[in-house]
């Protein structure tokens, strides 16, 4: 029986074969994930509208990986979403990667050596604005 905030098994299978550099998407429930994110390993896991949340599973990676750096997708009115602060407790300060819709999408369809997607997981959270993409750091 795992011991970590992280048990789903699709999860931690995926993040066993990252290494330093790895892309993860998390994303909210109004992100397409099957259409913008690659060949990447996709996980459904919203249950309902609002659950999980993004940072429900932000923390619970964060839990089991090194994080050593995140970007984030930002709104074109200039506007800071307020889960981003959210993100910001989670990852103890780190400054966030600002992208805009489509360059984040791009971010996330990238199939080049070192930039390529390993894992993307659709959560219920309903936030707009509400994904995030990380690069694995060294354990």
């Amino acid at each position: 029986m795992l011991t970590t905030k992280l048990i789903n098994p699709e999860i931690m299978a995926a993040l066993s074969l990252c290494g330093h550099g790895s892309k993860v998407l998390i994303a909210d429930g109004n992100y397409p994930l099957a259409e913008k994110s690659g060949p990447a390993k996709k996980v459904f896991l919203g249950v309902k509208a609002g659950l999980p949340t993004v940072t429900d599973v932000l923390e619970a990676i964060h839990s089991v990986c090194e994080i050593e750096a995140a970007a984030v997708m930002v709104p074109e009115d200039g506007s800071t979403p307020e889960i981003f602060a959210e993100f910001e407790k989670e990852l103890n300060g780190m400054k966030l990667t600002p992208l805009g819709r489509y360059e984040f999408y791009d971010a996330c369809m990238s199939e080049k050596p070192g930039e390529a997607l390993v894992l993307a997981i659709s959560t219920g959270e309903k936030r707009t604005y509400a994904n995030i993409l990380i690069t694995i750091g060294v354990a």
